[in-house]
């Protein structure tokens, strides 16, 4: 048990896990925001402009319910002519599809506004690197059977043509000798 334990105190002070859990909480406080800003701006934007209040959307699903009168009589109403607060009071089945069509809007704002908060900060983060210069190349094509080839061949492992040699840098510490060309690799017997 005390392995346990051990394992899961691992596991849940990783910074992974740290950085997820802070994020979810600051996701949740966020979503509060982009509620209001949909509910509170947008949505009434929108109703301008579409001349329609989504929240109050709705298609009753009965056609009747039971309604207590003034006498306290269970009296069945149409519900053609009554309102969403009234039908949810009634306990009638009713399809909200001005809510879903709310928290559509919520979710496009949402991921909106977090793409432009991950594009915001990935702009900052990159601003003082520089761009890695693209590696020197380890292969070239054979110009006669096209296949790939270490860059320093001289022949193709392929078809066996003789390839150009690559021209080699000459080593700084090289003697005047090396430079010429003159092998002076062998020692002097005595």
């Amino acid at each position: 048990m005390k392995k346990f334990f051990a394992e899961f105190k691992a596991f849940a002070l990783k910074g992974n896990v740290l950085d997820l859990s802070v994020a979810v909480i600051i996701g949740a406080a966020f979503q509060a925001i982009i509620n209001s800003v949909v509910k509170d701006l947008i949505n009434p934007l929108l109703s301008l402009i579409l001349k329609a209040d989504f929240s109050g959307l709705f298609i009753p699903l009965q056609k009747t319910v039971d309604v207590a009168n003034e006498a306290g009589e269970m009296v069945p109403v149409s519900t053609d002519t009554m309102t969403l607060a009234e039908l949810e009071a009634a306990g009638a089945g009713v399809f909200k599809y001005g809510a879903f069509i709310n928290a559509v809007i919520n979710f496009v704002i949402m991921a909106l506004v977090i793409f432009l908060l991950v594009k915001g900060i990935n702009k900052l983060t990159n601003l003082g690197k520089k761009e890695e210069e693209p590696a020197a190349p380890t292969t070239k094509k054979c110009p006669f059977c096209m296949s790939e080839v270490d860059i320093n061949a001289t022949r193709c492992a392929h078809c066996t043509s003789q390839l150009e040699v690559p021209e080699i840098e000459e080593k700084k510490s090289a003697s005047p000798n090396e430079k010429k060309g003159v092998f002076s690799g062998f020692r002097k017997n005595k």
